[in-house]
């Protein structure tokens, strides 16, 4: 088994709230430093910055899960990870069909950008990302479980967009894959669950630490979908 540290939660300069240094090389480059094995990229309601970074990490030893947090319409955050792009991309595809028309505002919430393996912006996303979906909590697990994907909700113990705060309850027969707990947390007693532990970064230096990590039969997507139940 290796020991492999990881980050899973990590937005880029797509997400509204993000810093715009969170690019492509910027975020790889920081991971490495920082010595993780294992990130993945999780933009609100969006994935249009996995691919470069996808291609910058393929020059470093970092394996990168392609990963999105979804916002479902109950307004709780899901972390959903795949074992492909193409799989995220088909995800995605959805998820878009199922994002409000509203449209964001970029003198108050900046813009959410799209860059190529260089950090040049070569494109924005006009529809405001940070809103809920139109689809419902369990229609999003379905969904990624379709596309053999992972589902994690995200943050449960905080008190904006937890499935705890918002429901009050894990539903013992909900078809999750694992909890998150975010930086400070300690909701690690009596979770019936794998927990994971990440940054939700939205700014360079909020990158986890070496300090988290999972116990892997290889460092490798594969593995990393194995530990979590290979479906």
């Amino acid at each position: 088994m290796v020991k492999c540290y990881y980050d899973l939660h990590i937005h880029t300069g797509l997400s509204p709230c993000a810093d715009k240094d969170m690019s492509p090389n910027n975020i790889v480059n920081m991971a490495v430093i920082k010595g993780l094995d294992i990130i993945a990229i999780t933009d609100h309601n969006s994935a249009k910055n996995v691919k470069p970074i996808l291609k910058v990490a393929t020059n470093t030893s970092l394996v990168v899960i392609p990963g999105i947090e979804v916002e479902t319409k109950e307004g709780i955050h899901l972390l959903c990870y795949f074992r492909s792009l193409e799989d995220l991309n088909r995800f995605t595809e959805i998820i878009d069909q199922n994002l409000p028309d509203v449209f964001i505002k970029e003198e108050i919430f900046g813009a959410q950008l799209i860059y190529d393996e260089n950090d040049e912006v070569i494109d924005k996303v006009v529809k405001m990302l940070s809103n809920s979906t139109l689809l419902s909590m369990n229609e999003v697990i379905d969904l990624v479980h379709k596309l053999e994907g992972i589902v994690i909700p995200s943050h449960i113990d905080r008190y904006a967009n937890s499935i705890i705060t918002v429901l009050g309850f894990i539903p013992p027969d909900l078809p999750i894959d694992g909890v998150e707990i975010s930086k400070m947390g300690n909701t690690t007693n009596n979770l019936n669950y794998k927990v994971i532990c990440n940054s939700d970064a939205h700014y360079l230096g909020a990158i986890n630490e070496r300090i988290n990590f999972v116990e892997l039969e290889n460092k490798s997507i594969d593995a990393f979908f194995k530990y979590f139940g290979d479906k």
